[in-house]
């Protein structure tokens, strides 16, 4: 399997590319995004393209790819509906439009969060515009998925840039491996993630919509195929 990946340097890409580079399964990574890693592996390859919102240049290099795992994404604290949106929306929609187009038969993963309005109605707004943007993934001709984890606990020296949520998981990370095990509902990790993602690229999946339950699920399938 050959792997794209956006936003590496997040939390839940940095998971993820963890469970990519040490999985047989996976021969190739290339990994999209604003900065590089600066990780380095035999089968990783990392590009900062001068433009995201832009790939078309780029489009016969990424169709060679058999999934794309879209971890790219910022908080909304602190920023405006406008700013959000760009980044959120625009940016999602935009590389994702250009996979489509280059290969009906990759998998695209857009990680989305637990409480997304696929309604598109909600007064929050990170709540409408990750539903909007689920909505156009979703529409788009290839094999699209969306995940909405909820707590997520960061594992192999993942961690967040964003302080907000670095707060949040030092304050919970003494419990954080109770909630995984008996929260499954509501709780996952950054591996199960990955493994989850990995899943579906190889398999697929009934539902296109993803909460935290089905994650788990999907992560222990690929996990058992492993053994």
């Amino acid at each position: 399997m050959r792997v794209l990946l956006f936003g590496a340097t997040g939390m839940v890409g940095q998971g993820v590319l963890h469970e990519c580079l040490t999985d047989d399964r996976v021969t190739a990574v290339l990994t999209v995004g604003r900065s590089a890693t600066g990780r380095t592996h035999a089968k990783l390859r990392e590009v900062v393209p001068p433009d995201l919102y832009d790939l078309s240049s780029m489009a016969g290099e990424l169709s060679s790819y058999d999934a794309c795992f879209w971890c790219l994404g910022v908080s909304s604290v602190g920023m405006a509906e406008q700013a959000y949106t760009r980044v959120t929306y625009d940016l999602t929609v935009a590389g994702a439009k250009v996979l489509a187009e280059a290969n009906h038969e990759m998998t695209f993963v857009y990680v989305s969060g637990a409480g997304t309005d696929g309604t598109e109605q909600s007064t929050t707004v990170w709540r409408r515009v990750k539903g909007a943007t689920e909505n156009a993934v979703l529409a788009l001709p290839f094999k699209g998925f969306a995940m909405r984890p909820g707590f997520i606990q960061p594992l192999h020296g993942a961690k967040s840039r964003t302080w907000y949520y670095t707060l949040n998981y030092r304050v919970f990370s003494p419990l954080s491996g109770l909630m995984v095990r008996f929260g499954p509902n509501f709780a996952t990790t950054t591996s199960r993630v990955g493994h989850a993602m990995l899943q579906l690229a190889s398999a697929g999946s009934d539902k296109r919509v993803l909460e935290s339950a089905d994650i788990n699920n999907l992560a222990a399938a690929y996990e058992a195929r492993a053994r």
